[in-house]
């Protein structure tokens, strides 16, 4: 097959139970993969007994998100990858305009469809919404969610477009640019992998893009919640790494500087809300972000572009400007 949906999965059978039918009922143009992290449940037993079309590929532990795909796929043969979380709905015939714009657009490597939220499904939903991007400080936004506000899906990006960074959730991705970029960064465990994946994707000179036509719905927060400090931690940890990694040079100091004033002023704010969890997990992240800084600073790449963001600063439009809605400040189109 051209295309190779692959599903990581972690203890999660009841999951699969209500996802997975449609995603083989949806996918007669692909080979569907459960690339397993070592899960203790039977969801292996399970895709056996009900589902003997889908291969099955065992990790020996649980490697995260970004090692478990890598893993995975190296005992995936095919031109197109299409990651996808085991908490994903999708619909008919989502597989076709990803594969059509592959195929007429030899410079888009990366794809990302519209993802709608699965208990709201008018809405967007928070991992991708309708395409991501940075802000000159690292903090990623989409296009129908910024920070905690999304938007309702009217219509207003139903465009193709060019985007920054594709979600997680649901990310398709040549199997070549893949396999050059020696996939995701592994020491990221899980969180923001995909974004420093599309930034080097992107210094690349590739580009990825997001495709209306292609439209899924997506739990959230099925494997990890959204307050959970673990979360935080991987978070704000792997945003100052992938900034190490990818920032332009001339950006490399005053950008890291800003930013770890920006989170501490983040880890407060938690503290006020009576999340003393949350602000240790800053502080913790900073200081992994330390030890781990001589080898990432070892991945960066021979040439970063200049202009990777759309706007300064994310945190002052919302929460300074007040502006909550994409297309009120931003023209990427």
């Amino acid at each position: 097959m051209k295309i190779a949906v692959v599903i990581l999965n972690w203890n999660g059978t009841k999951l699969l139970e209500q996802f997975l039918p449609s995603i083989v009922k949806q996918s007669p143009e692909a080979t569907v993969y459960l690339a397993d992290n070592a899960s203790t449940d039977d969801s292996i037993a399970y895709v056996k007994a009900y589902f003997p079309t889908v291969q099955i590929i065992k990790n020996e532990t649980n490697l995260g998100f970004a090692e478990g795909y890598n893993e995975a796929l190296k005992n995936v043969d095919a031109e197109l990858f299409a990651l996808v979380n085991s908490d994903i709905e999708v619909t008919e015939n989502w597989l076709k305009p990803i594969i059509e714009t592959f195929d007429n657009e030899p410079k888009t490597a990366i794809i990302q469809p519209k993802i709608l939220d699965y208990k709201c499904k008018e809405y967007f939903e928070y991992a991708g919404a309708a395409g991501g991007f940075i802000d000159q400080y690292g903090y990623p936004y989409c296009r129908g969610r910024l920070f905690e506000t999304l938007e309702k899906d009217q219509g207003q990006y139903n465009d193709s477009c060019e985007i920054f960074w594709a979600s997680g959730a649901c990310f398709f991705i040549r199997s070549s640019v893949y396999n050059e970029l020696k996939g995701f960064d592994g020491d990221f465990f899980a969180h923001q992998e995909e974004i420093d994946l599309c930034w080097r994707a992107f210094n690349k000179g590739y580009q990825t893009k997001y495709n209306p036509k292609s439209v899924v719905y997506h739990v959230g927060g099925a494997t990890l919640q959204q307050g959970n400090p673990k979360k935080t931690f991987l978070n704000f940890r792997n945003s100052l790494l992938m900034l190490l990694k990818n920032l332009p040079k001339n950006k490399l100091l005053p950008v890291i500087f800003t930013r770890l004033v920006l989170d501490g002023i983040a880890g407060m704010r938690f503290l006020f809300q009576g999340k003393p969890e949350h602000l240790w997990a800053v502080i913790r992240a900073h200081f992994a972000f330390y030890s781990l800084f001589s080898v990432h600073y070892k991945k960066r790449t021979n040439f970063q572009f200049e202009k990777y963001y759309n706007t300064k600063s994310i945190v002052y439009l919302c929460f300074i400007k007040g502006i909550n809605v994409f297309n009120d400040t931003f023209d990427t189109k």
